[in-house]
């Protein structure tokens, strides 16, 4: 770690999950080797999007894929793609809103703090249902010559009150409208790859490639519809259109392609009963702390089936002072921090970013935090 010691950073152990602020997660040893072997030589960029994209599309059972910058670059991308159909002509000025069509349909229940990015795309979100409820008039009604696309952001962490992908899907396609899924973190299931698009009809869907798949961290996978895929790539870099910024290099490219091989490959299932021996061990480590709430879940923040330990401490003066010393522990845990309605509960730890040995730096560690910081 010369790197950051240099620096004067010190690394944490991720048990957090795969927070951008915490760089995601790690690459392994053959992402590694994919992105020094393409760092080694000059390409034709245009060339090797199209083959990277044809690999990818191959290994996910889709009908085309691309890789980007980040799964929020995918997002703006795909919708310059479906504003400009990349026609040239189109593409030599930049498609505000005034250039129809520009507007994106999103359920009430879906706004996150991420849509924020389609805006760079020069739409404008019309949102239908509220927080309790969505009906399919509504969406019918939101339909217009505005409508660029209809943006349905999975999760079933989210409340479940946005109408169903399928019905969104039966919708959007009566009136020729393409629906794009921000599935960003929803690895696994390793299905999902090609689940949203090939099984249920969307148009496009967008992944992190730094999150589960543990590709490079500046790197984001889109796959589905061919026509607006390859519009997606003419307002990107190499071109130099208005999504140049957005550059994905021949590494971080190389690295997505050998990360998603990968992933695809994995025995899932065996990694998963890794993470819950993991989980059950540190339920039973920590179950003498008085006090101490332990539930073990079988879903991450992002409902995904990736378990954790919630560790609910209920005094939130000692909740707060127990995070407050995890973070300043030696080395640095990250932990995911229950802070509902602004105050501390508690916080949940998981295993699927550790390396060998550091779940019981881990535990140990958490133990600790939660004793000095009882007084």
């Amino acid at each position: 770690m010369s790197f950051y010691s240099d620096l004067g950073v010190s690394p944490v152990i991720n048990a957090a999950t795969t927070f951008t602020a915490l760089g995601g997660s790690l690459m392994p040893e053959e992402v590694l080797e994919a992105m020094r072997d393409a760092a080694g030589s000059f390409v034709d960029m245009h060339q090797l999007h199209i083959a990277a994209g044809k690999r990818l599309a191959e290994l996910t059972n889709n009908e085309a894929a691309y890789a980007t910058s980040g799964c929020a670059a995918a997002l703006i991308l795909a919708l310059l793609g479906i504003r400009t159909k990349g026609d040239p002509r189109v593409l030599r000025e930049f498609p505000g809103r005034e250039h129809a069509p520009s507007e994106v349909i999103m359920h009430a229940a879906h706004r996150i703090p991420y849509d924020a990015a389609i805006a760079l795309s020069g739409v404008t979100i019309r949102q239908i249902g509220n927080i309790q409820q969505t009906f399919d008039w509504e969406l019918e009604a939101a339909i217009s010559e505005e409508t660029a696309a209809i943006l349905y952001v999975a999760g079933s962490h989210l409340p479940q009150v946005a109408l169903p992908l399928p019905e969104v899907v039966r919708i959007a396609k009566l009136r020729g409208v393409p629906v794009i899924v921000d599935a960003a973190a929803q690895l696994p299931p390793v299905e999902n790859l090609w689940h949203f698009t090939r099984d249920m009809g969307a148009d496009i869907a967008v992944f992190s490639g730094g999150k589960a798949l543990r590709g490079p961290q500046a790197s984001g996978l889109m796959v589905g519809n061919p026509e607006i895929i390859e519009a997606a790539r003419q307002n990107g870099a190499p071109f130099q259109r208005w999504a140049r910024a957005m550059k994905a290099g021949k590494e971080e490219i190389a690295g997505l392609v050998a990360a998603v091989e990968r992933f695809v490959n994995l025995d899932h299932a065996a990694l998963h009963r890794e993470w819950l021996t993991t989980v059950n061990s540190w339920e039973k480590g920590l179950t003498d702390l008085d006090s101490i709430v332990l539930k073990t879940e079988l879903l991450n923040e992002a409902g995904q089936p990736v378990p954790r330990l919630y560790v609910g401490v209920p005094d939130c003066s000692h909740a707060a002072r127990t995070l407050a010393a995890l973070d300043e522990a030696s080395p640095r845990v990250a932990v995911h921090p229950d802070l509902r309605n602004g105050s501390a509960h508690g916080f949940w730890i998981g295993p699927d970013l550790l390396r060998d040995g550091e779940a019981g730096i881990v535990e140990e560690t958490v133990r600790a935090a939660v004793l000095d910081s009882s007084h």
